[in-house]
Parts: structure tokens; sequence; C-alpha cells
């Protein structure tokens, strides 16, 4: 089920090339900034951490209570370790809006402090 809301929110995602980022327009650098300072705050937020370690417990957990080795077994184990696989990339993304943010803020205050 798809909203509209949703599909504004893939519409507007943040892509970002950091090679070309003199390049971007004000508008996209107030994006990225906003994006990153979103990301940070999730992983600053203890409770969002906590459910995030908690899943991964579990999924853990879970991989270590498959104990054959039938077809079904390895394909539970597989589906398992994806879906660790999956959150660590989720964190991984959040972890590299926070880095895009960084980089453009510091970019930012070169290009004003002509004087490093």
């Amino acid at each position: 089920m798809i909203d509209e809301d949703l599909a504004a929110a893939f519409n507007s995602r943040v892509k970002v090339d950091l090679n070309n980022v003199k390049k971007m327009t004000p508008a996209q650098l107030d994006r990225v900034k906003v994006y990153g300072s979103q990301a940070e705050n999730l992983l600053a937020n203890r409770d969002f951490v906590q459910f995030i370690h908690h899943f991964k417990f579990e999924v853990a957990e879970a991989i270590g209570g498959v104990s054959g080795h039938t077809e079904e077994d390895n394909g539970r184990r597989i589906a398992l370790s994806n879906h660790l696989a999956g959150i660590d990339s989720f964190i991984a993304t959040l972890q590299r809006a926070v880095y895009y943010r960084n980089r453009v803020v510091s970019q930012q205050q070169k290009e004003l402090d002509p004087n490093p």
C-alpha cells in the first residue's frame, strides 16, 4: 500500500555525488544537510538504537537455533542472515547520510574561510 506521502518521500530522496558538491544548488546542499541531520538524530536516539540491537540479537539467536542441515534449514539460515545484512545496510545508509552532511558542511566552511 503506497500512499502519496511515501511516493513523495521516495521521489525527494537525496542523491549525492561528493565529487560534484561544488556544482550542487543551494537547495540540494540544504537537503543533504537536513537529511544528514535526520539520520544523525536517529543514530543518536538511544531507544532507536536499543531496538535495532534487540532485533539483531533476536535474529542472531534464531540463526543459532537452526540446528539442522537440510535444504529447508539452510534456506532459513540464509534468510535470517539476509535480515542481519539488511539492518546493517540500513545503519550504513544512516551513517553515510551523516558523512555526506559533514562533508558538505566542511566544504562550505572552507569556501567561507579563505585562511584555513
